[in-house]
């Protein structure tokens, strides 16, 4: 369903009207499409505190330019901030620049993961998460804000910078992601980057899922369009249009995974944990049936079907688990007691299951949460609970399924092994949970 007080906002008396009584005045984003692949300006790389972080090889493959006077991006260095003097620096280099950003612009804060033996380091470290969720709140006009806490070289970081620094990252701010110390990208074809890989989809006939299987293909991959069989001909319909194939296949049977396994004798190196269900009730209303199948589809599914795909070797070294999570999972919501369990329990695997599964196996594992997406589903509920799911967040409107689509694209890309473990939120900040 279109979003009409968008629209309406971007007329000459929406503005005049919104401004006057305060409401939000979101701005229209810019996200990726092959017309606009990158943003529309340059880049200012500034640095606060002593920084040996050589930045510029990087930077300089962005696609964005250098010296214009209203910046499309903004890169902070603050890795060596260790005192509070040192963020006085931050707010230096950045006070006078934050309001020339372009609309829909970027501003990414590249921070040094905490130090244990040195709290005054840690403190202030910890202080720029504060300082880049605050930003994001305000800074207004379609522009986020996000921190890149680095481990290692510049290099680890390139897959992630040239997301945060492009149109696919439009609804993601107010995030902290954390790179090891691996995954450069010597060699990858950043236009193509899965070509010659098999991903597969789970969910994947329509809505999110559908537009996973969809930049999975665009970046070169042999998509693997998995649903029920009730949903085979949304299947077989999004697997035509992308070249790939289609199983027919309920997720929850208990060999599943053995099932994949064998439809997949080359193997596998991308699995998207995406297929999900709803059945909302407030907990005192709730059946046992309603509880159950949220759990076992959302949770229970992808655990059996993890395990099993692991165990067998199916998914290559070099590979990526990306799991959908939702806020709904951290913040909790009324009514959704059976699915924010399921969804904080796609968090808790993804968090002790990344290390492991990296050291044992070589693949990768981390979640996307969206927050509110525009879907059919959304497109269901009330007007006024609809309107406040779009405005709750620093954008002031909701995603669409292509937003959590480029997230999980980025997290598949075989130069993000330096990604593991996190849970990134594609909600535009929502002012809900942390």
């Amino acid at each position: 369903m279109a979003d009409r007080y968008l629209r309406f906002t971007g007329t000459a008396p929406g503005r005049f009207l919104t401004r006057r009584l305060g409401l939000p005045q979101p701005a229209p984003l810019h996200r990726w499409s092959p017309q606009r692949p990158s943003l529309d300006g340059d880049l200012l790389h500034l640095t606060a505190g002593r920084s040996d972080l050589d930045l510029a090889p990087v930077l300089s493959r962005t696609g964005l330019g250098t010296g214009g006077e209203r910046p499309a991006a903004v890169v902070l260095d603050a890795t060596g901030v260790r005192d509070v003097d040192g963020l006085a620096g931050v707010h230096a280099a950045l006070h006078p620049v934050v309001r020339s950003v372009a609309n829909s612009g970027r501003i990414v804060v590249l921070g040094s993961p905490l130090d244990p033996a040195d709290h005054h380091q840690a403190a202030v470290q910890q202080a720029l998460e504060g300082f880049v969720r605050s930003l994001g709140k305000e800074i207004g006009r379609g522009r986020t804000v996000n921190l890149v806490r680095l481990a290692a070289d510049a290099g680890a970081a390139e897959s992630t910078l040239r997301f945060l620094l492009s149109p696919r990252s439009a609804y993601v701010s107010g995030q902290v992601i954390e790179v090891g110390a691996a995954g450069q990208g010597s060699g990858v074809d950043w236009e193509r980057p899965l070509a010659g890989r098999t991903a597969l989809v789970t969910g994947g006939a329509r809505g999110i899922g559908e537009a996973v299987a969809e930049a999975l293909a665009r970046d070169g991959a042999r998509v693997v369009v998995l649903d029920t069989p009730q949903a085979v001909d949304d299947a077989r319909r999004v697997a035509e249009h992308l070249g790939g194939s289609v199983l027919a296949l309920d997720i929850t049977t208990e060999d599943a995974g053995e099932r994949i396994a064998a439809e997949l004798p080359d193997g596998l190196d991308v699995l998207i944990h995406n297929a999900g269900i709803t059945r909302d009730r407030r907990l005192v209303n709730m059946p046992t049936e309603r509880w159950s199948s949220v759990l076992d589809v959302n949770l229970a599914s992808v655990l059996r079907t993890t395990d099993a795909l692991l165990k067998a070797g199916t998914l290559k070294r070099g590979g990526r688990i990306v799991a959908t999570a939702s806020i709904a999972g951290l913040a909790g919501n009324a009514g959704q007691t059976n699915y924010g369990a399921s969804k904080a329990g796609v968090v808790g695997l993804v968090r002790s299951l990344a290390p492991r599964a990296l050291a044992e196996h070589g693949v990768t594992v981390n979640a996307v949460a969206p927050g509110f997406i525009e879907t059919k589903m959304t497109a269901a509920v009330p007007l006024l609970i609809r309107e406040a799911g779009r405005r709750m967040n620093s954008l002031a409107q909701g995603g669409l399924p292509a937003d959590v689509a480029e997230t999980t694209a980025w997290l598949a890309h075989p130069a993000s092994g330096a990604v593991n473990g996190q849970v990134v939120r594609v909600c535009g900040q929502s002012l809900l949970g942390a």
